[in-house]
């Protein structure tokens, strides 16, 4: 016995339903002509339906849900820099060498629009920082990373995560990150050439954590001034940021 889908059982209750119209139709009016020629009508115009309905009203729901998928990524990259990110941001500039430039390149305001944004993209694509972490600072930043590693590995299990490329490569640097320090005891007393390699891996993690930051500060700024508020007083290379309004 053939077991049919539930879209060839609609299908062919279509077909047939319109053949029971058509039939209904003849036997009213008994023209036959005219029933056939609309028919053929229809069938001309069939290929520019499809292009419609493929073409147009699909590209259109696409982007829907396109959309719908954006807000619900964006919400997690909050969540994100809530627990994690900010704060991780402000320990690797604690021992940065270029601080005072990066606090002066990346002070948000209300006042910023798409060139400032686009200026402090470039700057964060291009930007190399001198990192030079000492031994009590590199197992601060692993004991900070192994707290929030609950947290970051139920991020990679997101799906959502699949379609922002960019966040899932800041997750496996951190994440890499993480093992790299985890890995290692007397991590206090490392060689010169081993915190060298370590700096490379928080440089790589930080840099990608910059950009995603400014266009998470972005977004927050189009579609949600309140918490934009918050997130500019909290700038993690402000060393003087508060909450409090002044």
């Amino acid at each position: 016995m053939i077991r049919l889908s539930w879209k060839m059982a609609i299908g062919l209750l279509l077909l047939l339903l319109s053949s029971l119209l058509g039939g209904l139709h003849y036997l009213a009016f008994r023209n036959l002509r005219d029933l056939l020629f609309y028919l053929a009508l229809d069938i001309v115009f069939v290929p520019v339906q499809v292009l419609l309905v493929t073409l147009i009203i699909e590209k259109f729901l696409t982007e829907r849900e396109r959309q719908a998928l954006l807000k619900k990524m964006n919400m997690v990259i909050g969540a994100f820099m809530g627990e994690f990110g900010a704060e991780f941001l402000r320990r690797v500039d604690g021992f940065c060498g270029e601080a005072p430039d990066l606090a002066r390149r990346l002070a948000v305001t209300s006042s910023w629009g798409k060139k400032d944004y686009q200026a402090a993209l470039r700057f964060a694509a291009q930007y190399q920082s001198n990192l030079d972490p000492s031994g009590e600072q590199l197992r601060e930043l692993r004991d900070f990373l192994l707290a929030r590693r609950p947290f970051l590995l139920a991020l990679l299990q997101n799906p959502n995560l699949l379609e922002h490329d960019t966040f899932t490569d800041l997750l496996w640097a951190i994440c890499h990150l993480t093992e790299e320090l985890q890995c290692r005891s007397g991590i206090e007393k490392l060689p010169e050439s081993d915190r060298r390699h370590l700096a490379n891996d928080i440089r790589r993690a930080n840099t990608i954590l910059i950009r995603e930051w400014l266009s998470y500060l972005r977004h927050l700024q189009a579609e949600y001034p309140y918490m934009f508020s918050l997130a500019v007083r909290m700038n993690p290379f402000n060393p003087e940021a508060s909450p409090v309004v002044s």
